[in-house]
C-alpha cells in the first residue's frame, strides 16, 4: 500500500532540511543529530526495545534495529534485512538556484539526502506496520560514501550482528540525476559497479642540477616511464572485450623549476575493474609494475592506498526479487535492466561482499528534463526531483514486509 501522504511530505521536508546543510567525510554532526531527532520520535511511538538506536566511534553513523513483531512459524527465525541510506555529501559548491540550496561549500551533489530521508521514510512506516513485519530490519546510516570508505568502517564496528544475528539480506539504493527516466528503477544480476583502487606513487631520487643530471638520481623520467609502462599493462594482461580494466594516471606532481632535478616525483593512479578476478590481478600487477621500474633506475617507491572499493557483485535472485517488488508496485514500466556495469565505484560493495542483496537506482530526473542532457551526478547544477524518494520508502518497506521467516 501506498505510504501516507503525511509521512510522504515529511521524507520530502526532511530531504530539503538535509540539502540545506551538507556535510562531508566521516564527521557529519549537524546530519546525525537530524537523523536521531526523526528516529527518536519513531522510537516513542513504539513500546519499549521495539528499536534500538546506535551510533558509530570512528565516524558519525547511526544504525537502527527495528524489530518485527509478527508470528515466526515453530522451527523458523526471524530473518535480519538491512537497508542502507549514505549521508555524506561532495565537497563542490552548489549552482543549482535551487530555494533550498546548500551554501557552505559543499553539496549533495550524488543525492545522498534524498538516501538518508527516504531510509528514514523506510523506517517509520515499517514501525507503524510492525504487526506485519517477520523480519528485524538493520537501518544503516553510513557516512564517508564518498571518501574514506565508511560502510568498511561501519563493518568493524559491528553493523552486520547489530540485530544479534548476522544480517541475511542487504539492500541499497541510489538515486540518478540523470540518464534514467524519473520514477524507473534499474539494476543488473552480477556486477553492478566498478571496483576503485587508487594508488598515490612517490619514486624517491636524489636531487640536484638540471645542467648535471649525472650527479642525480632524476624521479621524473622514471615516473614518466611508469605513465607510458601503464598503458602497456594493461592491453597486454587483460582481454578487455571480456574483462575490462581501467588504469588512468590523473595527476602528476614534481619539480619546481626547469633548472632544478627533484628529490621526488609523484604520480596519483585511479584502477577500475568489474569482476574480483580482474580487481585481484590487477592491483598487485600495478603495484609489481611500479616497484619494478624504480628498482631497475636503482630507486625507491612508496605507495599510499587511498580507495580501495570491492567490485559491487549483486545476487541474482535479490536482483529478481527486487524487481518482483517494483513491478508489483509500479508497474512494468518502472523497472528496466541495465545494459552493463557502470564504471563508477560504491563502498556498499563491502557489504554484498559479506551479505546477499542488491544494490539498484531510481531516476530522479526532474518532469520536463531529458535524462540524456541533465546534469549528471557530482555536478554543481545537477538537481533531483524528491517526488521520488516515497517510492524508494515503499521499494525498501516491502522488501523488509515480503521477507519471510529464516527455517533452522
Amino acid at each position: 500500500m501506498p505510504i501516507p501522504s503525511d509521512l510522504a511530505a515529511d521524507v520530502i521536508e526532511f530531504r530539503r532540511e538535509l540539502h540545506t546543510h551538507p556535510e562531508v567525510d566521516l564527521r557529519l554532526p549537524r546530519t546525525q543529530a537530524a537523523v536521531l531527532a526523526r528516529l527518536t520520535r519513531v522510537q516513542e511511538s513504539l513500546p519499549e526495545g521495539a528499536m534500538e538506536i546506535t551510533t558509530g566511534s570512528a565516524l558519525d553513523s547511526v544504525v537502527v534495529v527495528l524489530r518485527g513483531s509478527a508470528s515466526v512459524p515453530e522451527g523458523h527465525a526471524r530473518p535480519v534485512v538491512l537497508l542502507r541510506g549514505d549521508m555524506d555529501a561532495l565537497p563542490v559548491a552548489e549552482e543549482t538556484g535551487l530555494p533550498f540550496a546548500s551554501t557552505n561549500g559543499a553539496m549533495h551533489a550524488c543525492g545522498h539526502d534524498l538516501h538518508t530521508a527516504g531510509l528514514y521514510g523506510a523506517l517509520a512506516y515499517l514501525a507503524s506496520r510492525r504487526d506485519e513485519l517477520v523480519a528485524d530490519v538493520v537501518g544503516m546510516f553510513q557516512p564517508a560514501e564518498e571518501t574514506d570508505g565508511g560502510a568498511h568502517l561501519m563493518i568493524q564496528e559491528g553493523l552486520l550482528e547489530a540485530a544479534g544475528r548476522r544480517v541475511d539480506h542487504a539492500y541499497a539504493l541510489h538515486v540518478a540525476s540523470s540518464r534514467l527516466p524519473g520514477g524507473v528503477f534499474e539494476s543488473r544480476a552480477g556486477t553492478h559497479s566498478a571496483g576503485c583502487d587508487d594508488f598515490i606513487v612517490t619514486v624517491q631520487g636524489r636531487g640536484g642540477h638540471g645542467s648535471r643530471p649525472q650527479d642525480a638520481a632524476d624521479p621524473v623520467p622514471v615516473a614518466a616511464e611508469m605513465v607510458l609502462a601503464l598503458q602497456t599493462f594493461v592491453t597486454r594482461n587483460f582481454a578487455v572485450r571480456e574483462d575490462p580494466v581501467v588504469v588512468t594516471v590523473g595527476r602528476i606532481t614534481a619539480g619546481t623549476a626547469a633548472n632544478i632535478i627533484p628529490d621526488t616525483a609523484e604520480i596519483a593512479i585511479t584502477m577500475r575493474s568489474f569482476s574480483r578476478a580482474a580487481r585481484s590481478k590487477l592491483v598487485p600487477g600495478v603495484e609489481q609494475l611500479v616497484r619494478g621500474i624504480a628498482s631497475a633506475h636503482g630507486m625507491d617507491v612508496s605507495i599510499k592506498h587511498d580507495c580501495q572499493f570491492p567490485v559491487t557483485v549483486n545476487e541474482a535472485s535479490e536482483v529478481d526479487f527486487v524487481e518482483s517488488v517494483v513491478r508489483d508496485l509500479f508497474g512494468d514500466d518502472s523497472w528496466q535492466e541495465m545494459e552493463g556495469p557502470g564504471a563508477g565505484s560504491e563502498d556498499f560493495s563491502c557489504v554484498l561482499d559479506e551479505v546477499s542483496g542488491a544494490y539498484f537506482d531510481l531516476g530522479a530526473v526532474p518532469v520536463g528534463v531529458d535524462p540524456a542532457t541533465a546534469p549528471s551526478g557530482h555536478s554543481a547544477n545537477a538537481v533531483f526531483d524528491d517526488s521520488v524518494i516515497p517510492r524508494g520508502v515503499e521499494v525498501f518497506a516491502e522488501l523488509a514486509l515480503r521477507t519471510p521467516a529464516v527455517a533452522v
